[in-house]
């Protein structure tokens, strides 16, 4: 299998996993992946949890549209991910339930919006940043994410929900879970837990080679 179409594979089978287990419903939600000569992205308003392989969208370097479905709507955002990580070849996006909740309800901060409180979330997530709100699809909010792109592994777009990247699709997948996971941990906890301490943070940076900045 060369690797486009092992790629149209990988989406399908993380969109399902995503979508089955309520990461993202209905039509939201995005997900695209980059190639040697171009991207390969989710077709608009498709759903992840019924993704036809031959529908995804084919993009070429230069940004032209060549094969299957009409591509999101967001695709100008995650290109500009992909420009400002030369190590990125995978972006999804979802309407995470705990994550949007998390933006209605008040974020930790706009340069975090959730304390560093588990190990796995420094481990495999990273600080997030919020990007505040703009209608879906808007330039002005591609180049928000872009100018901080290249210092953390994801963004939280306000009532819209995460966007993560990583090495792979499912390396952005599986941090957006943690991140989703560690927001649903927030909210549900009363009083709120303490953030790990500022050693333990830094002794997880030094152990696995991450970056909380």
């Amino acid at each position: 299998m060369n690797m486009e179409n092992a790629g149209r594979e990988e989406i399908c089978a993380v969109g399902l996993s995503l979508y089955q287990r309520g990461y993202t419903v209905g039509s939201s939600g995005n997900i695209s992946m980059r190639l040697e000569d171009g991207w390969l992205v989710t077709p608009t308003d498709a759903c992840l949890g019924r993704l036809d392989p031959t529908a995804i969208a084919r993009i070429s370097s230069d940004g032209a549209w060549i094969s299957g479905g009409r591509p999101s709507k967001t695709l100008a955002l995650h290109r500009r991910i992909y420009d400002r990580r030369p190590d990125c070849r995978g972006v999804v996006h979802t309407h995470s339930t705990h994550l949007v909740a998390l933006t209605l309800a008040g974020v930790y901060s706009p340069d975090a919006v959730l304390p560093p409180i588990t190990p796995y979330q420094v481990m495999k997530v990273g600080r997030i940043p919020l990007i505040a709100y703009d209608r879906p699809g808007a330039p002005a909010v591609a180049e928000r994410v872009g100018a901080v792109a290249a210092a953390v592994r994801g963004v939280m777009l306000e009532r819209l929900g995460p966007v993560m990247w990583g090495a792979s699709v499912t390396e952005a997948a599986d941090a957006l879970e943690e991140l989703e996971e560690t927001a649903r941990l927030w909210l549900m906890t009363d009083p709120r837990p303490a953030p790990l301490g500022r050693e333990q943070v830094a002794e997880l940076c030094r152990t696995f080679g991450v970056e909380w900045s």
